[in-house]
C-alpha cells in the first residue's frame, strides 16, 4: 500500500490550493479515503473523509467547512482536497489516510502554508 501527496505550497490568505493522493498497492474504491493535518505543536486534525466506492458520503471538520472539498477518482486511483479562502490556521501538513483490514495506512504528507 502506496499513498503519495502532492500539490501542497505557499499561498496567500484567500487563495486555492488542491492537494491530491495518489494510491497504489490496494483495490482504491473499495475503501474511504481521509484527510488528516498537523500543525506545528498541534494535534492533528481530520479534516475530511469520503466514502467508497461513489464518494457520494463526505465529512468535513467544522473548520474546514464550506471552503474545502475532498472527492475521488476511482479511474486514477486518486482522492483530492480542493480547499478554497485559505486562511494562516489552515497551514499544517496534510496527508492522507486509508484503514484496510484494521490497519492504518498514511502518506508522507505534503506541506501547506498560507502566509502574505
Amino acid at each position: 500500500v502506496q499513498l503519495v501527496e502532492s500539490g501542497g505550497g505557499l499561498v496567500q490568505p484567500g487563495g486555492s490550493l488542491t492537494l491530491s493522493c495518489a494510491a497504489s498497492g490496494f483495490t482504491f474504491r473499495l475503501y474511504p479515503m481521509t484527510w488528516y493535518r498537523q500543525a506545528p505543536e498541534k494535534e492533528r486534525e481530520l479534516v475530511a473523509t469520503i466514502s467508497n466506492p461513489s464518494g457520494t458520503t463526505t465529512n468535513y471538520a467544522d473548520s474546514v467547512k464550506g471552503r474545502f472539498t475532498i472527492s475521488r477518482d476511482n479511474n486514477k486511483n486518486t482522492v483530492y482536497l480542493q480547499m478554497n479562502s485559505l486562511k494562516p490556521e489552515d497551514t499544517a501538513v496534510y496527508s492522507c489516510r486509508t484503514n484496510i483490514g484494521g490497519v492504518p495506512y498514511w502518506g508522507q504528507g505534503t506541506q501547506v502554508t498560507v502566509s502574505s
